[in-house]
């Protein structure tokens, strides 16, 4: 049995938080050749203030988790190279500053900078009327704070550093959903695993969407970089994307101007259901890797947002439960997950980044070696079973 050292950081019920917290290889001493190191601390000033960041370094990679922002990662890097994106805002963002319901249910935009978010729990997509229901844009879970959050460190090989954390999205009469997100890394790995269980508290059945917004920007976005993932099927969301669909793997230089593009993927995978999508510069010696399961997560979604540095250039590897439809449409074509009283869903993938050509290459010959299952199929056009468009 492994055996593992933990702080708890925050236990609402308990009346536990701790304002800051440190630990590091020279504290445990454990016997590994990498500088790693986890850190607590809460932001102030301007938007941010009162955001909790817990900064993970593994030695090679590290990465920014918010606890406040319902579990995300804001920033990361991995040997120099800055992981995530420049959002037109100054972050992370306190929920309290974020107001879903503004510009016509567009106000989730006004906390958007991290490098992970995620999407959900009752519903994602864009806003409106769900047979009654007003939604706004990606849902609440991105701007809820944990209530529990604790450092775990395992003491035997290889010393895994974890970090957990629970997010509540509840509301009297409206049901009670949990999410259990925790991140995992290996002293001096270019890896972090990230493992979410949802659970339904309440006594009804419960309805459930979730999308891991994954944005990159440069150094691995740039122009002439290529996403590369193994094709089932594939299409446009909208008639805009369609207009791309020639190039729908190729990205452009920073583009004043640049209308987003959106294209939805049914992904090959092997015979565990393991797949992947690949995100490398036109060098070809930078990537990020998303690994999961497609029977977790059957969904898998890229968005493209070539605009100029300033006004946010970036593009969104996504894979998820479904696609980000409106919720009505999603339900029509039984995408929307039911969470029976008591029951639970989750899903465990990872986020892995190369910095060498050779480590592009490899994940390159997965995607190929996955691809030759069966030929793509790539729709010129939005296709019913896709997109309402």
């Amino acid at each position: 049995m492994t055996r593992y050292k933990s702080w708890v950081l925050t236990d609402v019920v308990n009346d536990v938080w701790v304002d800051s917290f440190g630990v590091a290889n020279d504290t445990l001493r454990l016997p590994t050749q990498h500088a790693w190191s986890v850190h607590k601390r809460t932001l102030r000033g301007g938007p941010r203030d009162g955001v909790d960041l817990i900064h993970v370094h593994n030695g090679s990679l590290s990465y920014a988790i918010l606890p406040t922002r319902g579990m995300g990662l804001w920033r990361g890097d991995y040997r120099g190279h800055p992981l995530g994106w420049s959002a037109p805002l100054v972050g992370p963002v306190h929920p309290r500053f974020v107001h879903p319901g503004d510009r016509g249910g567009l106000g989730w935009l006004g906390g958007f900078d991290e490098w992970l978010c995620r999407c959900g729990l009752a519903n994602n997509g864009p806003p409106g009327d769900d047979g009654g229901t007003p939604l706004t844009l990606h849902g609440r879970i991105a701007n809820l704070p944990a209530h529990h959050v604790e450092v775990r460190i395992s003491l035997d090989p290889p010393y895994e550093l974890s970090v957990v954390g629970q997010v509540d999205e509840a509301a009297l009469f409206f049901g009670h959903l949990r999410l259990t997100a925790s991140y995992t890394t290996v002293p001096g790995s270019n890896r972090v695993v990230i493992r979410d269980v949802v659970e339904n508290r309440s006594t009804r059945p419960a309805e459930m969407q979730l999308l891991y917004h994954c944005n990159v920007g440069p150094p691995f976005l740039e122009g002439g970089s290529r996403v590369v993932a193994p094709i089932r099927e594939l299409a446009p969301q909208t008639p805009r994307a369609a207009e791309g669909i020639d190039t729908y793997e190729v990205y452009v230089a920073p583009t004043p101007g640049f209308a987003e593009q959106v294209y939805l993927y049914d992904l090959l995978a092997d015979a565990s259901g393991r797949t992947l999508a690949l995100l490398y510069n036109a060098a070809a010696d930078r990537g990020l890797c998303v690994r999961f399961n497609h029977r977790e997560l059957p969904c898998f979604t890229v968005w493209k947002n070539c605009l100029p540095l300033e006004e946010g250039y970036v593009t969104g590897l996504e894979p998820a439960t479904g696609f980000p439809n409106f919720k009505t449409f999603e339900r029509q074509q039984g995408r929307v997950k039911t969470i029976p009283p008591g029951g639970r869903w989750e899903a465990t993938w990872s986020l892995e980044v190369f910095d060498t050509a050779a480590g592009v290459a490899s994940a390159l010959k997965e995607a190929a070696t996955l691809q030759a299952q069966a030929p793509a199929t790539v729709h010129r056009t939005p296709q019913p079973k896709f997109s309402p468009s």
